[in-house]
Parts: structure tokens; sequence; C-alpha cells
């Protein structure tokens, strides 16, 4: 079967199983392209919830089609490819956490949605790359846990001097490839280029940006800012769209390390197989499910700053 063939049957299977497919912003450019929705995580869970759709296609890593679980619990949701992993939401587990919450009683959990619904259910709140900031100033709380990406933690304290933090020691493998002597060559040979990157980034990255923001905020800034040439400091699968959403402006991948092969897995067959046999099925045990969903809800009921 032809890729043309494949893509066709792929939407022709949508359609009759009233399905929704979703394609994370690191995903292959061929999955983002036929996607009938492209973004963060978080932000496609929460689209998906709101169609008439029976079922969820979730191109992404093991975690984000858990959150879509969490919720829509009365859709079917599907991950073309189970063997998907994050590293960093595999770096923290709810035995290592109940530990920690153990030797800091009292004290809250904020996890980023980079995580398994177990340790979301084991966590005070949630936050994304681009709410943290305003999830940590909306609690009271004087000292925080704050898991499990330590450099995004450490980006997030930088705003709030007044609140000590407890880091869990993850971070994401992909972007912790980027190296500042890698930034410095490539700002030197692109003087004209903004260096923008994620927060999941080394601090020593971060510092040397002219902007730092999750994914879809780098797709506004670009979209607004006046430059014309970009260095982007996050995963290769980001520059599909903002090459398409701002043809007369220059992309360069900071470096040819940021790739993640969990984000690369799902292949055009991959999903073809799934919707032929609607599986892998992704599940989360409705104990977990309430718990890791009152994590979020506290985050969506921050007001954004």
């Amino acid at each position: 079967m032809s890729g043309t063939d494949i893509r066709q049957e792929i939407r022709r299977l949508l359609r009759e199983r009233n399905a929704v497919l979703l394609a994370h912003n690191y995903m292959r450019d061929e999955i983002q392209e036929i996607a009938d929705i492209t973004g963060d995580s978080l932000q496609l869970s929460q689209e998906a919830a709101r169609t008439g759709a029976a079922v969820i296609v979730f191109c992404g890593v093991h975690f984000m089609a858990e959150s879509a679980a969490i919720l829509s619990p009365d859709k079917t949701v599907l991950l073309p490819r189970p063997d998907a992993g994050c590293p960093m939401a595999d770096m923290v587990d709810v035995a290592g956490l109940r530990e920690l919450k153990a030797r800091h009683p009292g004290v809250p959990v904020v996890t980023y949605v980079n995580s398994s619904a177990a340790v979301k259910a084991e966590s005070d709140i949630c936050c994304t790359s681009a709410n943290a900031v305003s999830v940590v100033k909306s609690l009271p709380d004087t000292k925080l846990i704050f898991t499990p990406d330590r450099n995004l933690g450490r980006w997030i304290a930088r705003f709030v001097p007044d609140k000590e933090f407890i880091f869990w020691d993850g971070y994401c493998p992909t972007h912790e490839r980027l190296t500042a002597e890698r930034v410095r060559q490539m700002k030197a040979e692109h003087p004209d280029a903004l260096f923008i990157c994620h927060p999941e980034c080394a601090p020593e990255i971060s510092a040397l940006a002219d902007h730092v923001c999750s994914t879809s905020g780098m797709y506004l800034y670009c979209a607004k800012s006046q430059a014309r040439k970009f260095i982007i400091g996050t995963e290769a699968g980001i520059l599909y769209k903002l090459r398409q959403e701002n043809p007369d402006k220059e992309f360069i991948l900071a470096s040819p390390a940021l790739i993640c092969p969990n984000m690369k897995l799902t292949s055009l067959e991959d999903l073809l197989l799934c919707l032929q046999t609607m599986q892998p099925v992704v599940t989360v045990p409705e104990g977990v499910r309430l718990r890791a969903q009152a994590a979020l809800d506290r985050m969506l009921a921050v007001p954004r700053d």
C-alpha cells in the first residue's frame, strides 16, 4: 500500500470509527499532516474531550494517552505505539514520591503533566510548562515539592524567589543533550537569529535564550515576532508547524541531538494497524483516575497571569 493509500485508509477508518486523531507537536511530519488536532499534550486531551468522537487516537507517548483517558472516561483511547514512553515521566514513581512526601509532611506536591496518571494521583496539583509559574504562585505555601522535571522547576523558581523548592531529580534526556557550547556556536553562526528554548532545557541554556516558553508559546512568539530567523531549542518535530505557519521566516534546530526517539516511534503504518484492530487501548483505574483528575482540575481552576 502506498503512502497516499495509507493516508486515505486512515482517514476512512477515522470516520468509520467516529474517532479523532491527535498528534503531539513532536510527532513525525507525516503524522502531524493528517491529524485532526495538533498541539501540546494536555491541550490535546482537553480538546478531544470536547469533541463528539467516541474514540481518541493519540499519537504521542504513554502519559499523554493516560491524560486523555483521565479527561474522557467515556471514550476509547488508543495509543498506536504502547512502547512510546517518556524517560522523564519514568524517573518518578509512586513509591518514591510517597517516601519523599513522608519526609516532608504537609508540603504540597506540584507535578508536571509529563508524568504518569499514578503520580498525578499522588499530587496536590498539576502544571504545564505554559502555566507552571501561575500554578506555583497560586499556592499559599512557602515550601513545595516539584516533580519530575528539575529544569522546569528551577525555571519556575526564578519567578517566585519567596518559595522554597524540593526538586525531584528528573529531566528530559532530549532537552538535556543541548549544550551551552552548542548554543553559543549557533548564535555566533547566526547573529541575526533569536534563540528560543523550552524550560525543560538546563538552566545554563535558558540563560542564553532570548525567550523561554512552551511549544504552544513558541508558535505564538514566532508568529508575532518581527524577527525573520530563529534558533529553536526544543524537539525537532516543532519545526513542521513553525515552517507551515511562517513561510517567510527561517527556523534552525539548535542541535541535531534534539530528536526524541519515543516521539518518532509512531509511523503511518502503526496508526493504520491501530485503527484496524482498535488496539492498544489505554485505560486508567477509576480510583487513580479520579485522584489524578482532581489534581488536573485544581490546575485548571488557577487564573493565568
